[in-house]
């Protein structure tokens, strides 16, 4: 069986791709190389540059390369640009979605995997977000996770594709420093910026209902992420062909912001350094956001294997690789 991933030149795309590849599986690259970066990809593995809004390209590349199954995680995926510009959103999160599942429908793609991402909750108010709870996103990006779910599951059934979704928390870490995600939209990227630069992390809201007045977050290692998909991809081979799967990916462990900017000053040396300054709440942030990890472990036997100073740490050395050393 050969898988085609797109946005296997990114920051999660490429661990998954190794992964696949460490545990014998066939796969080939599909990326517009946006955010991607082609020396991720490894040797000897195919890679074709082009977007999913490219629908002959992508019946071209299914066909030719004899494609059974799509792992899709190319998307846009920042909240804040997905406000300032939703139709760009729209289009590329869902009508590229749309184009691939014709493409891999007409090709006869078997299986399908799709990332998605806990931003389809919104502002849950519970203590564990489980897959049963109600869906409100707060922003485009969010509802274009969610449509591309309804997507997906209505292409499965209408044409026999076992499908899964899964919703990713807040991902963090690197396998090795080739691999490091080189955007500064999450906390812990954010945090490494200030230290480096001489400036303090920022906390935004220290009023919420918490034990530190900070927000509460799932922090997840991209290595367990990439783990996640191949356990859900040998899973849908024993799957009746039409039925979905939907988990979430998480460790069901809260982490305050100022907690993990704590463990930031002390895996990087920073100290008192990395003590934070507040600033006001962001609107749609909820206070706690914490994935119930069940249903993962037992529909895939999964569980996360790493814990948020492996991610710290891992993620550390990515950033220094790209610093000069007067600013490590």
């Amino acid at each position: 069986m050969t898988w085609l991933i797109t946005g296997g030149a990114g920051f999660i795309g490429a661990h998954v791709v190794r992964a696949m590849l460490a545990a014998g599986e066939r796969v080939a690259v599909f990326d517009d190389l946006s955010t991607g970066d082609p020396a991720r990809v490894p040797d000897g593995v195919t890679f074709v540059k082009g977007s999913v809004l490219d629908g002959a390209l992508l019946r071209e590349t299914l066909s030719g390369l004899g494609i059974d199954g799509v792992v899709h995680l190319a998307a846009k995926k920042q909240v804040g640009e997905s406000v300032e510009r939703p139709l760009f959103y729209y289009r590329e999160n869902v009508e590229g979605l749309r184009t691939l599942l014709e493409a891999a429908a007409d090709t006869g793609v078997r299986r399908f995997l799709f990332s998605s991402s806990a931003a389809v909750y919104g502002t849950p108010d519970v203590d564990l977000v489980t897959e049963d709870t109600p869906c409100a996103p707060v922003n485009p990006y969010g509802e274009t996770k969610l449509a591309g779910e309804w997507l997906v599951r209505a292409t499965g059934r209408a044409h026999g594709m076992t499908t899964a979704c899964l919703r990713y928390f807040n991902v963090a870490g690197a396998a090795d420093e080739l691999l490091a995600d080189t955007g500064v939209f999450n906390l812990v990227p954010m945090v490494f910026e200030k230290l480096t630069e001489g400036g303090a992390p920022v906390v935004f809201g220290d009023d919420y209902d918490t034990p530190d007045g900070s927000c509460e977050r799932d922090f997840i290692h991209v290595e367990d992420i990439a783990s996640a998909h191949l356990a859900a991809a040998r899973v849908l081979g024993e799957r009746e062909p039409g039925s979905d799967l939907t988990v979430n990916i998480g460790r069901g462990e809260g982490v305050s912001v100022r907690e993990m900017i704590t463990l930031i000053g002390e895996v990087t040396g920073y100290g008192s350094a990395a003590a934070p300054v507040s600033a006001p709440r962001r609107a749609g942030d909820p206070a706690r956001v914490v994935a119930s990890a069940d249903r993962i472990r037992a529909e895939l036997g999964w569980t996360a294997r790493h814990d948020t100073r492996a991610m710290v740490a891992s993620a550390w050395s990515g950033w220094c690789h790209r610093l000069p050393d007067a600013r490590r």
